[in-house]
């Protein structure tokens, strides 16, 4: 039997299991700030990251509905990954980091 307290814990958890790791949330602010990208258009975004890391780690977001991955019948093969609607939602939770960032700095003169 489950806890009715257990249905009103903090979905955070969840969350940074869906959107955590070094490289989640920048390939997520791309597709949804700058539109539908192809694989190697990532890749010169983030050059930091490495192919098999990229792959990962689209194939997660993918899973977890915050990417679509759309391949077409072309030779070369063409594949091109957006920001699902639900990836979209997290819109508002970026501009947030963004304008606490901007505090941040102002108040406390961080990097």
């Amino acid at each position: 039997m489950q806890d009715d307290t257990s249905s009103n814990l903090c979905p955070a958890p969840l969350v940074f299991a869906m959107i955590g790791g070094k490289w989640k949330l920048s390939i997520l602010q791309i597709l949804i700030f700058d539109g539908t990208k192809r694989f190697g258009e990532l890749r010169k975004a983030i050059p930091e990251i490495t192919q098999t890391m990229l792959t990962k780690q689209l194939r997660d977001l993918e899973c977890d509905g915050l990417v679509k991955r759309v391949v077409y019948a072309e030779v070369p093969p063409k594949v091109e990954y957006s920001a699902t609607e639900d990836g979209v939602g997290l819109m508002p939770a970026f501009k947030e980091m963004h304008s606490w960032w901007e505090t941040r700095k102002r108040s406390s003169n961080a990097p």
